[in-house]
């Protein structure tokens, strides 16, 4: 049991200051809402460099995570709320921090048994690797498809290698695989129903992710039911190597011959009512008010006080 109840006040967490503010905005204002439908104690907090100050001052007893990229997904907040023994949603600050970086998360997940893409890592003022063309150049820790470029030759890859390191000194170059985009959200380490992904530019990108009308979401995806199961299964399996809690969510590239490719995972999906994960969650008969509250029920401390590394 997590102690927690209606007499805990509950700071929705959202903002922050990573590229991904605007939409974290998004998503808090749509928990918090869904709170306060349920008769919590909640408040809205910008997670900037009052955060401290401001859950002292408000009597925080736990935190609805709702915050997207750097400070707020990255194991940052999640260390802060362990020192001030806050319990929190979602995953703890290694989890966390591992699963922001797209290189150490593909390390920890070789040899699981998924498919993974070719790579190779670049370091900024190296000379251009021998690749075969497409390769997709992506920022370790980059989200919303920021700083993922797909580069068709020797020039374009030089020009996606600055705009990736205008985020960081670290590239990580995959083989391009072509197919379609799914992905598959965990809640409390279950797969739920996949969903498919259909932009109308055929690139999932941020203009794709973010402009209404642009992206048809199907689910369940349009899939053989085998491949289907392999995508859930292989989310599942990410998410327990990974060690992830609350709700996530794995994205996937299926290719012209069934093959799920894992891309990445997020350990705070977006949480609007029109987001990928609540859509997943209705199909199953798990309505987006219930969703938040089962997640803030499962908010917890994950660090012991004492305890050797980082348990």
């Amino acid at each position: 049991m997590s102690g927690i109840t209606k007499e805990t006040r509950v700071a929705v967490l959202l903002g922050g200051l990573s590229s991904e503010r605007a939409i974290s905005l998004k998503s808090g204002h749509a928990v918090y809402a869904a709170l306060k439908r349920r008769g919590w104690d909640a408040v809205e907090i910008d997670a900037v460099s009052d955060l401290p100050h401001r859950l002292r001052e408000e009597r925080i007893g736990a935190a609805w995570l709702a915050l997207h990229g750097q400070f707020g997904e990255d194991g940052c907040v999640q260390g802060l709320l362990e020192i001030l023994r806050i319990p929190y949603t979602g995953s703890g600050p290694l989890a966390s921090a591992v699963s922001m970086d797209k290189i150490s998360t593909k390390s920890m997940l070789a040899g699981a048994g998924l498919n993974l893409a070719s790579q190779v890592v670049w370091n900024h003022g190296e000379d251009l690797p021998d690749l075969p063309y497409p390769v997709v150049a992506k920022t370790p820790a980059g989200g919303s498809t920021i700083g993922t470029v797909i580069c068709h030759s020797p020039e374009e890859l030089r020009a996606g290698l600055d705009t990736c390191t205008g985020f960081a000194d670290r590239v990580l170059l995959e083989q391009y695989v072509a197919g379609r985009e799914i992905t598959v959200a965990i809640l409390d380490g279950e797969p739920l129903p996949v969903v498919g992904i259909e932009p109308d530019s055929g690139f999932f990108d941020f203009e794709a992710k973010y402009t209404k009308g642009r992206t048809r979401y199907v689910v369940p995806a349009v899939l053989d039911p085998e491949i289907a199961r392999t995508a859930q299964r292989h989310a599942a399996i990410a998410a327990r190597i990974l060690g992830l809690s609350g709700v996530a969510r794995a994205d996937f590239i299926v290719d012209a011959n069934g093959t799920p490719w894992f891309l990445e995972v997020n350990t705070i999906p977006g949480m609007t009512e029109t987001s990928l994960s609540p859509m997943a969650a209705a199909v199953v008969g798990i309505t987006f008010d219930d969703l938040v509250e089962r997640v803030l029920l499962g908010a917890r401390l994950h660090l012991k006080v004492g305890a050797p590394g980082l348990g």
